[in-house]
């Protein structure tokens, strides 16, 4: 596999050296060993991971900007252009079309180059892009354009990745729950953009303020370091330990002493390491589970603008009755829509606030299967012919439990692979998942008008689907360290076929 194995030996001015060993092998001059787990426990959760977080959940904050504004897009030009259902279904399609494409080339880059540069290349090409669209002169410039800013948006899974490569382990879950409170202000800011700016100056401000938080985080991006972990397994220690001292110095703490051993990795982000014996059931199961999440996340947004449109389920249901109507009729949101349409995008925060509470408690699996159980538990209401206000309330609670479940799927999917291609695994399954993105648009508004039964049987035979394969996944990963490389697993403690060790000495400022 082609491995160097470095030892990194960390000689701090200050620390603690007392320790009670009973083992009569036990060496106090020896320095323990230590992974970079150990040296992120030791330096803790602080100021640098509250920047972190800020910083990157900036990028956080545009993706969700930029997946919202496609409910709100598409009934505004499906009344100003006079565009079918199916044109307006591809506007969204193709956005994820993008997305789907690029995630996995996002991520086997992001392996093998690094977390940071293709994070920030991936957000300025949304930013041009996005800008771009705004001037679209007409329909076929637009979804071109809306395309290749999906091709950007493709890089926002790396946001995690690299996010989570910097938190201590028994701080990872409750964190990036935290980190996805900013994908809730995302969607809750572009509602209320909508509501402020299309009415006086429609969809083309709109595009153009979207971009506001990828502006934001291309200002401040020369701050973000790059992955330590990445750097460790590319044979870059130098750099690896700086960003730990860093880390260390600006959460006012002192480096444990030790030897930090990193395994160099030379064929790194390979796609069949994903279908490995150890991971292929894995990465099957979470391709599908990413694939249900936004599937029945992005079909709940889209079926939100759609039910508030008819004036809720009853609406609808008398909508799919065979009467002589015009293709091009449509109806442009109102403030009361956009309201309601905020409502129930509100409903994110207490979705992630009662998946926060139950992630480390009962686990990763069983937090996903839980949300899954749950959506589908409230989509059997919409069956019923209930009026607008309920249909309201019950969207509120769906959207809310799958909100949370989509973004346990982020703790987890990092959490499971090893540093070699975890951002490979992220971008794959993420490129996935954007099929269910892909098909979601042509359900909630197309075949909506045909059956509304069939739709929601349709994401609630799924929701049922993917709870159930959450609680088959192999490997629970709560309380448990981030693998460095898959040669932790494979290899024995006295084969050095494949490596070369060397020792460096690191000493703190």
């Amino acid at each position: 596999m082609g491995i160097d194995n470095k030892i990194c030996t960390i000689t701090p001015g200050i620390f603690d050296a007392e320790r009670e060993d009973s083992s009569d092998s036990y060496r106090s001059d020896e320095p323990e060993t230590l992974s970079v787990d150990d040296v992120l426990e030791t330096i803790g959760f602080g100021k640098f991971q509250w920047k972190l977080s800020f910083l990157t959940g900036l990028a956080w904050t545009g993706e969700s900007m930029e997946i919202m504004i496609l409910s709100i897009l598409g009934p505004q030009l499906h009344c100003e252009w006079r565009l079918s259902s199916f044109q307006v279904a591809f506007i969204t399609s193709v956005v994820f079309l993008g997305m789907a494409s690029s995630s996995p080339v996002w991520g086997n880059m992001s392996d093998k180059y690094g977390r940071k540069i293709c994070l920030i290349v991936s957000i300025c090409w949304s930013v041009f892009y996005g800008l771009l669209s705004a001037f679209a002169p007409a329909y076929g410039w637009l979804l071109v354009l809306r395309g290749l800013v999906g091709v950007g948006v493709g890089g926002g899974p790396q946001t995690v990745t690299l996010y989570s490569e910097f938190l201590p382990m028994k701080m990872r879950g409750i964190s990036i729950m935290m980190m996805s409170v900013f994908w809730s202000v995302g969607a809750v800011f572009e509602v209320l953009l909508a509501l402020w700016i299309m009415p006086t100056l429609g969809w083309r401000w709109l595009l153009i303020f979207s971009i506001t938080p990828f502006t934001i985080f291309i200002c401040f991006c020369f701050w973000l370091p790059d992955s330590p972990r990445f750097d460790l397994l590319t044979g870059n220690t130098e750099k690896a330990m700086a960003t730990l001292q860093r880390v260390a110095r600006e959460n006012g703490k002192t480096m444990p002493e030790g030897k930090v051993i990193a395994h160099k990795q030379k064929d790194r982000g390979q796609i069949k390491d994903l279908l490995s014996s150890q991971y292929w059931r894995t990465t099957l199961l979470l391709c599908f589970i990413w694939f249900a999440n936004v599937f029945s996340y992005i079909g709940i947004i889209m079926l939100t603008s759609t039910l508030l449109q008819s004036g809720g389920s009853c609406g609808a249901n008398q909508g799919t009755k065979p009467q002589p109507c015009c293709n091009l009729e449509c109806n442009y949101l109102t403030s009361d829509d956009y309201k309601d349409l905020l409502w129930t995008t509100l409903a994110e925060f207490p979705g992630v606030l009662f998946i926060t509470l139950i992630i480390d408690r009962i686990g990763r699996k069983k937090s996903m299967a839980t949300c899954f159980f749950m959506l589908s538990l409230f989509i059997l209401p919409l069956y019923a012919c209930i009026g607008r206000v309920s249909a309201t309330v019950v969207i509120f609670i769906a959207r809310a439990f799958i909100c949370g479940g989509f973004q346990v799927v982020f703790v987890y999917t990092p959490e499971v692979y090893p540093t070699e291609n975890r951002a490979l695994a992220m971008g794959t399954c993420s490129a996935v998942s954007k099929f269910g993105s892909l098909i979601a648009p042509f359900v909630s508004e197309v075949l909506l008008r045909k059956s509304m039964y069939l739709t929601l049987s349709i994401y609630c035979g799924c929701s049922l689907l993917a709870g159930i394969m959450c609680l088959i996944l192999p490997m629970e990963t709560s309380g448990k360290s981030l693998q460095e490389s898959t040669f932790n697993k494979e290899a024995g403690a006295d084969d050095h076929s494949n490596e070369s060790v060397k020792n460096t000495t690191f000493s703190q400022d």
